[in-house]
């Protein structure tokens, strides 16, 4: 018995080291580490070898790190940016979302017939309409192709298309609520985002002249916004009956743009990345069950992947086309946007906590997510092809320079910490 008790110890020590050394592995051949992260999952769990289970615990951590990385996206949100990314960047994700929210509910459709499902079928598509762009900035980076006028394309439409998700997300999730009416449903989500906007205009401003009493960072500030974010995910869901994670999002909003917002970032990347994030998406990974997924769902898999990647290449291409870019930047800027990692893993675990998703789809969305981080940078080097020593269309861009200086604070922080290790050695060595 008290072994058993403290089994939870094993259980987070396997997840932390297998999703880590997954990562690493993973990393190395150009993937993002949450592949890794899942992968670890998949096979400690009941998909393969069976050593780790979904717990209460799990569960809980699991929902913390979704809260947390919600944060974190709303604190490096640039509302300013939203107006400057302009009306190409919003057309091309408009269209963008509705293509694979439309054709997601009709192919899920066909899967999940009977009473009751049109809302779960609803949810597919909204699970579609999500885009990662970090695979895609990545290999641009790599290729020398960011800072061209498709690369800014898709970092302004990404950008609106993170906000375009959540609110089809805060939609769908509202209406799963048992016996409520559209209209009650739309009056809270309303009053929520009223709310919201007050909150922002008052307490964005409140942030900005505490931070500024201050000439350095405080521990105080992490632990005050970190319980605010968990107060505004709780009156999110407990008074509007808006998903938690929506709340975390216009929480980490708040602060965005703030004199302390990147140390803010940095503080909440680490507790993210050293338990959070890893029993998160390992957690999603233990709730996949390969061997229960018959041949329909075999079949759901394969078709929700071919759509996944044509529903952005057409949506967001006939964006693009529609606001004058060549035949080619369009075909270039939809495939930028294939890539879901986690955003939609986190959309995806959200339904299966409201029910709004069956549990044996959970598999296709995972091998979906996984494929389509795979096939992102691999089909964004071809359609570059040919293209790498041609700088004729190099554009300045503030979205790419802010990407840019968040990676540079990263590098110097980890600089720090190095020169501070090396610094205690020497003074070791010394007084011996």
């Amino acid at each position: 018995m008290f072994v058993a008790s403290y089994h939870y110890l094993f259980e987070l020590a396997l997840i932390l080291l297998s999703t880590k050394v997954l990562g690493i592995i993973t990393k190395r051949f150009a993937l993002p580490q949450v592949v890794g992260a899942l992968l670890a999952g998949l096979i400690m769990g009941p998909a393969m070898l069976n050593i780790l289970q979904e717990t209460d615990l799990m569960d809980q951590l699991a929902e913390l790190g979704v809260i947390v990385l919600m944060f974190n996206a709303g604190l490096e949100t640039d509302l300013g940016e939203l107006k400057k990314a302009g009306k190409s960047a919003f057309i091309i994700a408009l269209i963008g979302v509705l293509v694979p929210l439309a054709g997601g509910f009709v192919l899920a459709g066909f899967f999940n017939q009977g009473p009751d499902t049109m809302l779960q079928n609803c949810f597919i598509g909204v699970i579609l309409t999500a885009t990662s762009v970090s695979i895609t900035v990545e290999t641009l980076k790599e290729i020398g192709k960011l800072s061209t006028r498709s690369g800014n394309a898709i970092l302004g439409a990404a950008i609106i298309d993170d906000v375009l998700g959540i609110v089809a997300l805060t939609i769908i999730t509202s209406l799963s609520g048992t016996g409520t009416s559209l209209v009650l449903v739309l009056v809270k989500i309303a009053a929520f985002f009223a709310v919201s906007v007050v909150a922002w205009m008052l307490l964005h401003r409140a942030a900005e002249w505490w931070f500024k009493r201050y000439n350095r960072d405080k521990r105080r500030f992490v632990v005050i916004s970190f319980a605010f974010c968990l107060l505004y995910a709780y009156v999110a869901e407990a008074f509007f009956g808006v998903a938690d994670i929506t709340g975390a999002y216009i929480a980490g909003l708040i602060f965005a743009k703030t004199p302390r917002a990147t140390y803010l970032q940095d503080r909440f990347d680490t507790l993210s990345y050293t338990l959070l994030s890893p029993v998160f998406f390992a957690s999603l990974g233990l709730k996949v069950v390969l061997p229960q997924m018959s041949m329909a769902i075999i079949l759901f898999s394969v078709l929700l992947i071919v759509w996944a990647v044509a529903s952005k290449v057409i949506g967001c291409g006939l964006g693009a086309r529609l606001c004058g870019y060549s035949g080619q930047d369009s075909l270039r800027i939809g495939v930028g946007m294939i890539s879901r990692g986690e955003v939609a893993l986190i959309v995806a675990n959200n339904g299966i906590a409201v029910g709004l998703m069956k549990e044996e789809f959970f598999g296709p969305v995972v091998l979906m997510v996984i494929a389509t981080t795979i096939l992102t940078p691999i089909l964004l080097k071809l359609v570059y092809r040919g293209k790498e020593k041609d700088y004729s269309d190099l554009q300045e861009s503030e979205l790419v320079n802010r990407y840019e200086d968040a990676e540079a604070f990263g590098m110097a922080s980890q600089a720090l910490l190095e020169d501070h290790e090396r610094l205690l050695h020497s003074q070791e060595a010394h007084k011996s």
